[in-house]
């Protein structure tokens, strides 16, 4: 067959917006920033409160303290606790009931980051209020189950033993 005229690659109808690090990277500190705005406006509400901020982005306070002088959990312990997950309206997500007792190996499982950290902190028997930020939290995909992306959590946790590791074993 014989063609008049040579063929020409069309056009997309639309285009598509480009998206480069720098962009992608404003765009999360501007989500963040929000975040962490609700999250202060809790802690400004909840004035029976008064909650401590750490160096790794969370918020929390005792509502159970232990003074004695007792260990914390070291790289590799195993820790049994339990925990719950709210929102930033108090609304359960995760009840303790439903999460049961966890067994986390400190710092070398998956688990809430700001958790993580928190936990290395406390003695048997104490409960913290943990208000944690998105980024520390489940972040920009969410638990893809009930928390939804880039949304703020509560999470109460108590620490209910703690088994050493004695070899320091991973």
């Amino acid at each position: 067959m014989i063609s008049c005229k040579d063929q020409e690659a069309r056009r997309p109808i639309t285009a598509t917006k480009t998206y480069t690090l720098a962009s992608v990277t404003e765009d999360l500190k501007k989500i963040n920033k929000k975040e962490e705005t609700k999250v202060l406006a809790y802690i400004k509400k909840d004035t029976a409160n008064t909650y401590s901020s750490s160096s790794s982005g969370y918020w929390f306070y005792y509502q159970t303290k232990i003074e004695e002088e007792l260990p914390t959990p070291k790289v590799g312990d195993i820790v049994e606790l339990t925990y719950e997950i709210l929102d930033l309206n108090n609304q359960p997500i995760y009840t303790k009931e439903e999460l049961g007792i966890k067994q986390y190996k400190v710092d070398k499982e998956d688990f809430i980051p700001a958790l993580q950290d928190g936990v290395k902190n406390m003695k048997i028997g104490e409960t913290i209020k943990f208000l944690i930020p998105a980024y520390n939290a489940y972040g920009i995909v969410g638990d893809e189950n009930k928390i939804g992306i880039n949304k703020s959590i509560i999470s109460i946790l108590t620490l209910i033993n703690i088994k050493e590791n004695p070899k320091n074993e991973d």
